[in-house]
């Protein structure tokens, strides 16, 4: 006995709809594949270092962004604190910057070194004081004071690319 194309013993009747099902379902497999594929290629043609000045610098002059990926590529690491493999090692300042816009409800411009050299030395001054003075005492595990310090010699060396092209 079987009900609405379903047999006995729970499994689908072979035929129409069994076969119209099974072709749907490899199109999905495949063209999620290809997807998957596509993007997995354009993620290698931009590193994780110019997706962060991305997230922070939109607006920012080609100046800036050859400054960031070149004080990137010297100190290995960059203002957001993200990795090679795209996660993040900890919250970094301009990360922090990032936030306090979006608290004051600025979500439509996140970008952090504005549309000027000067706005972007600002910018990174100010991400620079604030790693160096804490507003409070948090501890933190030895990963991550080693990330901050590595964030603090991004900063310095995109401050000495920045203050370059003036």
């Amino acid at each position: 006995m079987s009900v609405n194309g379903i047999g006995t013993t729970g499994y689908p009747v072979i035929g129409y709809t069994a076969r119209k099902a099974e072709k749907s379902a490899e199109a999905v497999a495949v063209g999620f594949m290809e997807t998957i594929a596509e993007k997995a290629e354009q993620d290698k043609t931009k590193d994780h270092d110019e997706k962060a000045f991305d997230m922070v610098g939109p607006n920012a002059p080609q100046d800036v962004k050859d400054a960031w990926m070149e004080a990137a590529k010297e100190v290995n690491a960059n203002g957001l604190g993200i990795r090679g493999n795209g996660m993040m090692s900890h919250i970094s300042q301009m990360m922090v910057q990032r936030c306090n816009k979006i608290l004051k409800g600025e979500t439509e411009n996140l970008d952090i070194l504005g549309s000027t050299v000067e706005s972007a030395i600002r910018a990174t001054e100010q991400a620079l004081y604030d790693l160096d003075h804490p507003r409070a005492y948090v501890p933190k595990s030895i990963e991550v004071q080693q990330a901050q310090i590595k964030e603090r010699e991004f900063y310095v060396a995109f401050l000495e690319k920045l203050e370059n092209c003036l």
